[in-house]
């Protein structure tokens, strides 16, 4: 099947199989992205979701994942600090408000928060909820169905957890938890009454079979917003010496998820600096949501370029999750 039909299937309501998107990704690159265009806008409209992180607890984590600047297991050279106050919370949150931002996501180090740090995050998000207009995320590790839904009925409405990469992949990335303990986490936070982010990290040794298995099982899971990460080398991680991924590679990955995944969110997040454009080629290839603002420990894109630049392009800023209320 070429990517002309597979775009018609896709657009017709069926889901593409495995062999269907390994054969779309080796596609011409023209062709593909402005396919996955046509099903982003048949499926999304024009609506852009914009999201601003702050790194609410950072460093010192017990995990190895061997790209991550904020392992324990590692030297770099981030700025480790405690859990953020709350009034530091709140701050975050309108200085994000007042760019234009829609989204507000908490993130932490670590495998989980402490009981007491969870519920100094629970008080965090009750308060920018009250303070401010924003959606709020929280990505917190391994939360029980308990926990996240505390967090839920502190007003967040969305659960973050990347599964990185494939099943099959995951142990050559990190030993200290297991790709089983992210699907439970990810399911937990879904029975809590969380919508669902998930992503991953791209140009870190693995596949194009591995990319386009763990975007089945983001399929299988039903995530709502998916995190494109571009990994930027970090001195001092395991994996500081592998190549960045150029413009191409990151439509090419975006355009492939478009296809696998026609209704989420694919999310521009980490690495976007690194694009020459910025990503801007990626949001005419299928990608209709980013990450604005700083990362957790790299800089990003400035949230007002960011707004102009999507407005330009034909986008609305509009929460996703209130086009699903919607339809």
């Amino acid at each position: 099947m070429n990517v002309i039909d597979l775009r018609d299937k896709v657009l017709s309501g069926c889901d593409a199989t495995r062999e269907e998107a390994l054969a779309a990704s080796r596609a011409d690159l023209d062709e593909l992205c402005r396919c996955a265009d046509e099903i982003r806008a048949r499926f999304c409209g024009d609506r852009f979701d914009l999201c601003a992180i702050v790194n609410g607890k950072s460093g010192r984590c017990t995990e190895n994942c061997r790209f991550c600047a904020q392992s324990a297991h590692y030297k770099t050279s981030i700025h480790e600090y405690g859990l953020l106050s709350i009034d530091e919370f709140v701050s975050s949150a309108k200085r994000a408000e007042e760019r234009g931002v829609l989204r507000f996501s908490i993130v932490t180090s670590g495998r989980r928060p402490s009981s007491s740090d969870l519920d100094m995050i629970c008080a965090a998000i009750a308060a920018i909820r009250d303070s401010t207009s924003l959606a709020v995320c929280c990505s917190l590790g391994l939360l029980t169905e308990a926990e996240f839904r505390r967090v839920r009925e502190s007003g967040a409405t969305r659960a973050h957890n990347n599964l990185e990469t494939s099943r099959r992949f995951f142990p050559t990335l990190c030993t200290t938890h297991s790709y089983d303990e992210k699907l439970s986490s990810l399911r937990a936070a879904r029975a809590a009454g969380l919508s669902l982010c998930s992503g991953g990290i791209f140009g870190v040794g693995e596949s194009i079979e591995d990319r386009i298995d763990m975007a089945l099982t983001l399929r299988d899971l039903a995530v709502d917003s998916v995190p494109i990460n571009i990994y930027t080398p970090i001195a001092g991680a395991p994996l500081a010496n592998l190549p960045v991924l150029t413009s191409e590679d990151a439509r090419r990955i975006v355009a492939v998820y478009r296809f696998l995944l026609p209704r989420a969110s694919i999310r521009l997040a980490g690495g976007r600096g690194l694009l020459a454009d910025q990503g801007a080629a990626c949001f005419m290839s299928g990608a209709n949501a980013t990450i604005t603002g700083d990362m957790l420990t790299t800089s990003g894109v400035d949230a007002a370029y960011d707004i102009k630049l999507v407005k330009s392009m034909g986008y609305r800023p509009q929460l996703d999750s209130e086009l699903q209320a919607q339809s």
